[in-house]
């Protein structure tokens, strides 16, 4: 099973391989007490959360809480048997909606029904007028042979706002140099759209993590 940091679809074909297992990845909340959207065995697939696990539903809404249309992306909502409630506290009047509750991340649903994360909400960047979601940058990044993980934020930029900038921790021996920031670079241009690709590349010996493995990207933009 995997929760807790969207499976990147490399990570997830590489364990395929190597074990012949699938491993299932789902979203679930503190706020829910649940995992709400799953994958299962016999239907899993790469990069690719699953479908509402029995009981719950979701869907996919716009700011003003209508909902969008398959492929766009947008705010997961969702309700089901279990829930809690913001004691005295203003985020409950944020977190539910006309009985929906907005977990805070970015998905989209293909049109087979299948939800597919794109990012936190608070970590979609914008640059030059495009939402790019870092996700989507970083499983690039990790499908390259030098890359053992990386985390990917907005950092600032006088010019387009913010731009992409990847933190990568490289296998050993590889050379932290101009030359390697091109070849990931033209590496993501060639897996997706190019205006996605990290135009500030910064080489770290780790990630910072919590003790559950998330990453801290908040520790990485105070770094930029």
């Amino acid at each position: 099973m995997s929760a807790g940091e969207t499976l990147p679809a490399p990570v997830y074909d590489e364990w395929l391989a190597k074990t012949g297992k699938p491993m299932l990845d789902g979203i679930g909340a503190t706020e829910m007490l649940h995992i709400f959207v799953s994958n299962r065995f016999g239907d899993s697939k790469a990069a690719c959360t699953g479908k509402p696990v029995t009981g719950y539903e979701a869907k996919i809404v716009d700011e003003h809480m209508i909902e969008v249309a398959d492929g766009e992306p947008g705010r997961l909502a969702v309700r089901g048997p279990t829930g809690c409630r913001y004691l005295n506290d203003a985020r409950q009047a944020i977190y539910v909606r006309n009985g929906w509750n907005i977990t805070g991340d970015t998905f989209v649903r293909d049109a087979d029904g299948y939800y597919h994360f794109a990012a936190r909400n608070d970590d979609m960047i914008i640059s030059s007028g495009y939402n790019i979601a870092g996700p989507e940058v970083e499983a690039a990044l990790l499908s390259h042979e030098f890359v053992v993980e990386c985390g990917v934020i907005a950092a600032p930029d006088e010019a387009r706002g913010h731009i992409v900038q990847a933190h990568v921790v490289l296998e050993e021996g590889i050379i932290k140099d101009t030359i390697t920031i091109k070849a990931l670079q033209d590496h993501v241009k060639a897996l997706i759209a190019p205006y996605k690709y990290p135009r500030s590349v910064v080489f770290i010996d780790e990630l910072p993590k919590t003790q559950t493995g998330k990453i801290q990207r908040f520790r990485l933009k105070k770094d930029t």
